[in-house]
């Protein structure tokens, strides 16, 4: 709440938000949360269908594993490529307006998703969601940082990223619950009815704010960015599924892919109306709450993609089992991530995020000590811990983020928090998912070559996944379980080693976090809220 000394009504020089909007701030956040919920909670039902997207028809698609990481990635590069310009939209037309178009694309899509008929229908369509939720998620965090007082926007801030742990919570079950009573489609059509929801209460509640003064749109910069991301995460996605990251094709197209990049970095640097300003990154609190959110993803999105096949797979738990198992990992960041910022009160946002780093760390090794039958209570506490580590992370990193740029450039940051968020985790999905996936080939190999004969475009295609594995082993009647415990055994192992991969890269998290973000936010906010009032008073 605004202090007496600055009433919440007052506007101008100071700077406030306007009474009638002050007042039903929590209201406004309530459907802030549900538009997030519905772009969250969809990523999270996918993580539980993907076993049954991999069964053969009619059960499912008979997705590879190839074909499940581009579900998941033709989202999220769609979702990356055009969040620039998404926020600039917002900024430059009206946060409320891309907000509800946003919304109604996400329906689309999840309408034309829910009726798929083969994998690259799906991978289409989800790249339709991906659009919708480009323009989503960024606004809700730009109409946050507009209808909340700069002091109690960490407070906001934290709310409205534990109700990330609430969609953690709600997808899985919701997503158990549909496929043990419908087909796998049912788990995109339930964002129907949700998004009609938040459409009528976005209508009825949400104020409209933009930029008095937005950027030009940067359409050379969006597309260099979206290529350069597709050629790099195809590539890499192309290495897994070869199990040659070395062959010409991964080579070529993952240096094709970093070099388009490395141009819309020097492109966006020479002109005046850049879709991401990278002076930006010379703030140090800036720069490194970007790139932890990357890194905190990169490490978490390659994990989940592995921790539902170990749940399904290889303990052979049903979809709502699974989405139950996940609780403690969303009850955590919902327990946790609204009062981080009474931590970080206390020690400052560079130790909470720094221990918050080594936590999540700490229990991505902790899955070396998950086997075929270890308790599942061990599962568990790795998943409460996790989040716990998270809840500490998001929180002080957004705000550091948001608070490092004026207010009506709420859009800009919003989208540069979020690019950074679904950058890494689409390059975490990519990079840990073929790390996965090219272990678990070579250690099943030698198990499909003996397998009598079984022709060579059967035997690669058994080997690209240990569902594709257990598929030909049910085949197989009695003689297969022998293969089955095989694929069993070589799954652990590939699921300890992208693991390892994944703690070393949350380790890196933590060096970034000690080194570079500020160990106190409050002078830096108190900075940029002066700087807020001088620009409003030159503007009056």
């Amino acid at each position: 709440m605004a202090s007496a000394s600055e009433p919440s009504g007052i506007s101008g020089a100071s700077r406030h938000v306007p009474e009638h909007i002050h007042r039903r701030r929590w209201a406004i956040l309530s459907v802030l949360m549900l538009s997030l919920l519905i772009v969250v909670l969809d990523n999270s039902i996918l993580n539980v269908a993907m076993k049954t997207i991999a069964t053969p028809a009619p059960t499912g698609l008979g997705a590879t594993q190839s074909q499940l990481e581009w579900a998941i990635n033709s989202y999220t590069l769609v979702f990356a490529g055009l969040l620039f310009t998404s926020g600039l939209l917002g900024d430059r037309l009206g946060r409320k307006k891309v907000l509800l178009f946003g919304l109604v694309v996400f329906g689309i899509g999840s309408v034309l998703a829910a009726v798929s008929g083969a994998p690259g229908q799906l991978i289409a369509f989800r790249a339709v969601m991906g659009l919708g939720g480009a323009f989503v998620m960024p606004s809700t965090l730009a109409v946050l940082m507009n209808v909340f007082e700069r002091d109690e926007q960490p407070k906001a801030i934290g709310i409205w990223a534990g109700s990330v742990g609430l969609a953690i919570a709600i997808g899985p079950i919701a997503g158990g619950l549909l496929l043990d009573h419908f087909w796998w489609g049912s788990v995109f059509l339930v964002n129907v009815p949700i998004v009609l929801v938040a459409l009528v209460a976005i209508l009825l509640l949400v104020p409209d704010s933009r930029d008095p003064r937005p950027g030009k749109l940067d359409p050379v910069g969006v597309l260099l960015s979206v290529v350069g991301l597709v050629l790099l995460v195809y590539g890499i996605i192309k290495g897994g599924q070869l199990a040659d990251f070395t062959d010409p094709q991964v080579f070529g197209t993952v240096l094709g892919g970093v070099l388009v990049l490395v141009v819309f970095v020097l492109y966006e640097k020479r002109i005046d109306h850049p879709s991401i300003d990278v002076s930006l990154f010379r703030k140090p609190a800036f720069s490194a709450a970007v790139g932890a959110i990357a890194l905190v993803f990169f490490a978490l999105m390659g994990v989940t993609f592995f921790v539902v096949f170990y749940i399904q797979s290889v303990r052979g738990f049903t979809p709502l089992q699974a989405g139950l198992l996940i609780l403690p990992l969303a009850a955590a960041q919902m327990i946790f991530a609204p009062r981080a910022r009474l931590v970080v009160d206390r020690f400052g946002s560079r130790a909470v995020c720094t221990a918050g780093m080594l936590l999540v760390a700490v229990t991505m090794a902790g899955f070396l000590l998950l086997d075929t039958d270890t308790p599942i209570w061990g599962l568990e506490v790795l998943f409460f811990i996790q989040g716990t580590g998270m809840a500490h992370i998001m929180p002080p990193v957004t705000v550091s983020v948001m608070q490092s740029l004026p207010r009506e450039k709420a859009g800009s940051g919003s989208a540069l928090n979020n690019t950074s968020r679904q950058v890494g985790g689409t390059l975490g999905v990519a990079v840990l998912g073929s790390l996965l996936s090219t272990v678990y080939r070579d250690g099943i190999e030698g198990a499909l070559n003996s397998v009598p004969g079984l022709p060579d475009g059967a035997r690669h295609a058994a080997g690209e996944s240990i569902e594709a594995t257990l598929g030909l082993a049910r085949q197989l009647g009695p003689a297969g379980k022998a293969l089955a415990d095989q694929a069993n055994g070589a799954f652990i192992h590939a699921m300890h080693v992208t693991a390892l991969g994944s703690a070393g890269v949350a380790v890196l998290g933590a060096v970034v976090v000690a080194a570079f973000l500020p160990g106190r936010m409050e002078a830096g906010a108190h900075g940029a809220d002066r700087a807020d009032r001088e620009e409003a008073k030159v503007r009056t």
